[in-house]
Formats: C-alpha cells, sequence, structure tokens
C-alpha cells in the first residue's frame, strides 16, 4: 500500500471498476440527465436513465485505461468548447521538452476549465497530459470524487483542523507532486492560490510555494528543491466568466462586512456554470521554466512568488472586455498602449456590448464585476511597463 493511495488519482487497473461504478450511481446519471435533457429529465426521468446507462455501458467497453477514458473526455471538452467559446488559442508551448515533466502552476479563475484547458492545450501540441490537483471541497459526493480521481486529480485536504495533522497532510502533498514530476515523470497542474481569484488579482500565495519545498531532500536548499520541479506559470484569460455575477454576489457580501455561506453542493453548481457558460475568446499562455538553482528567483519564497507573477501579468492576453472595463473606471494610465493590442476592434461595439452584459446583473454587482475584469490589465501594465 502506497502512502499516498488515499490521495493519488486512480490507476489503470482501478478505472474499469470505478467506471462501473459511476454508471451505476443514481446521482450521476440524474446529474447527466438534467445537463443533457433537462426537460426530459423532468417529465420521464424513469425511460431515460436506463437508455442513458445504455449508452455509457457501451462506452465503457473501450475503456480499459486512463489514457482510454481522456480520449473519450477529450472528444466531449473539445466540443463544449466549440459550444461556449468563440475560440481557443494557446501559446508558449514550443518553449516546453516533450520528454521532461513540469509543474504548471496557474491563476485561478474557473474550477473545472483551468486544468481543462491546459490539458487540451498540451495535448493539441502532441504532449503528455497531466495530474490536476483538487480541493476535497470538490468531493461531497461520491460519485464527484471518483469521476475527478479517475480523471487523473489526486487530492488536496483542506478540511483538517489540527495542526500537526494538517502538517503531515501537506508534507504528503508535497511528496505526491514532487514524486509525479521527479520519479514518474508525469507533469502536474495546481493553481497559484486556494480558491479562484474572483476580484480578478491573481496572487500567488508564498504558503503554497513553502507547501511544494516541505518534500525537499534533507541536503536540498529551497532553490533547489524548488528548481528540481521545473515550475512553469501559465496564465489563463476568459473574455467573458460565466460565473461573474455569482462572484459579484459574494464579494458585495464580504465588502459589506456579512458572512458568505456557501450552499452544501454550491461549487457542484460552480462547475456546471463554468463549463456550460458562454466564455467569448479563451486563451492560454505558457511562461518561461523556472528550474535555474542558481537564480536568486528561486532564493525564497516571497522572491519566487514576484517572479511567477510577473510572468502570469506579463503573458495575460487582454481581451477588449478587460481594456472596456479599464476604461469605464475612468483609467486612463496605458489605455492607448492596451487598446494598441486589438488594433481592429470596434471598441464602442466592444462597450456596449461589455454594458449589456453588466445590466443583467444586479446594480450593486456591477462595479465590483466591472473591477474584476480590469483588474488584469492594472497588473499587465506594471509588469510590462512600470504603469
Amino acid at each position: 500500500m502506497s502512502e499516498f493511495d488515499d490521495i493519488r488519482p486512480y490507476n489503470d487497473s482501478e478505472v474499469p471498476a470505478v467506471v462501473t461504478r459511476l454508471i451505476a450511481n443514481p446521482e450521476f446519471i440524474d446529474l447527466l440527465l438534467s445537463r443533457r435533457a433537462p426537460l426530459l429529465a423532468k417529465i420521464c426521468p424513469w425511460a431515460l436513465r436506463p437508455l442513458l446507462r445504455l449508452v455509457l455501458s457501451k462506452a465503457a467497453k473501450n475503456m480499459h485505461t486512463v489514457a482510454d477514458l481522456q480520449r473519450y473526455l477529450t472528444g466531449s471538452l473539445k466540443g463544449l468548447v466549440d459550444k461556449t467559446t468563440d475560440g481557443f488559442s494557446f501559446s508558449g508551448v514550443e518553449k516546453l521538452d516533450p520528454t521532461k515533466s513540469y509543474l504548471f502552476l496557474s491563476n485561478h479563475r474557473d474550477i473545472a476549465m483551468d486544468p481543462a484547458m491546459v490539458n487540451l492545450a498540451l495535448m493539441e501540441s502532441g504532449m503528455d497530459t497531466l495530474r490536476i490537483a483538487i480541493g476535497d471541497n470538490l468531493l461531497s459526493k461520491p460519485f464527484a470524487a471518483d469521476l475527478m480521481r479517475v480523471n487523473r486529480s489526486f487530492i488536496v485536504k483542506r478540511n483538517i483542523s489540527g495542526r500537526r495533522e494538517k502538517l503531515t497532510e501537506l508534507k504528503k502533498l508535497s511528496g505526491y507532486i514532487r514524486h509525479s514530476i521527479v520519479q514518474e515523470g508525469v507533469s502536474v497542474w495546481i493553481a497559484q492560490r486556494e480558491g479562484r481569484a474572483k476580484d480578478g488579482q491573481d496572487r500567488t500565495e508564498t504558503a503554497l510555494l513553502k507547501m511544494l519545498a516541505l518534500s525537499k531532500g534533507r541536503d536540498q536548499s529551497f532553490a533547489q528543491a524548488i528548481g528540481e520541479l521545473s515550475m512553469v506559470p501559465v496564465s489563463i484569460s476568459y473574455e467573458y466568466d460565466p460565473c461573474d455575477v455569482d462572484k459579484g454576489r459574494e464579494l458585495f457580501a464580504k465588502h459589506n462586512g456579512q458572512d458568505y455561506i456557501k450552499q452544501e453542493f454550491e461549487d457542484l453548481d460552480t462547475i456546471q456554470t463554468g463549463l456550460v457558460g458562454y466564455k467569448g475568446r479563451l486563451h492560454v499562455a505558457f511562461g518561461d521554466v523556472l528550474a535555474d538553482a542558481s537564480s536568486d528567483i528561486l532564493e525564497s519564497a516571497d522572491k519566487l512568488a514576484a517572479a511567477i507573477d510577473q510572468q502570469i501579468y506579463s503573458h495575460y492576453k487582454l481581451f477588449p472586455s478587460n481594456i472596456i472595463a479599464y476604461q469605464l473606471l475612468g483609467k486612463t494610465a496605458g489605455l492607448e498602449q492596451v487598446k494598441a493590442l486589438w488594433p481592429d476592434c470596434d471598441w464602442a461595439d466592444t462597450q456596449a456590448s461589455f454594458q449589456s452584459r453588466l445590466s443583467a446583473a444586479p446594480r450593486d454587482y456591477r462595479g465590483i464585476i466591472t473591477e474584476s475584469y480590469a483588474a488584469p490589465v492594472d497588473n499587465y501594465l506594471k509588469a510590462t511597463q512600470g504603469c
């Protein structure tokens, strides 16, 4: 039995049993029906359940390994991207060596789409898929844990109160990430912070970087321990955020000194909204590898966090929605420079579209939502021009 068994993804030998378990799970089947045929699912679920199970069982006959399952899911993901975006693009993959493994550390805007799009960019570039870090708060239902872990996700335990137990679990998490990258040669994705950047301010948490070094060798320095993980900062940009109103509601409550209490399965609803909601254009930018242990950048968690943020900000693809939000806030510093990134943009039309979207949100949330779209412009200008 491995020390990582309770957090690791499922392996090939476990796939058939897990897929069978998912198909037999009533909640999982009802969830799929409610998404694929919501009206019929309400009228005659008793008739649709066996049909869906039959379809899934037929597909499952070709799913013997994790790779088989991922090939099946990739087709669905591409279809989803086609339906919910106006185009997906990526850059910087040419800087990566397909024979090496990396720790991809990205900004965090969407629970499911962020790692999925990093994975898709790698797959379309002929590289292997990666393992994905997910919080145990997303595993409130048994089928969710099965679905995530069979798709190469490993668990980050957050709901731990005891200090000693928390340190033990953090060391285990750190050890698993290092084991995956260094020993097994399998890349890993993890967000730069715990929880999504609901206000659009992408900031790398130094606590996360210190966690990564908990598994360092006895004679290793912080720089050496981080260097062997071959960290790659990644910027993920969405033209429109399907969850912007929900984020605005939470931020409004907090700004007014109110406790925001999540509903029991709110995270699962958020995943659904992020997956099926309209996103406009979407871009993933891979930064430069941070692996040189002799570099001052890797000297401390603070310096490393600043270097990661610098890359995420400067590689972030600003969309017209970001620039219009920046303008609507009355900001002028660097405005013409960022508008020049889109020389063919009809700015009047873009502003009308953005304000139309904004008008659908409650009035109290509009300023907060606008600020969240504008934040990447502020950070981009600071990183590239010192504005």
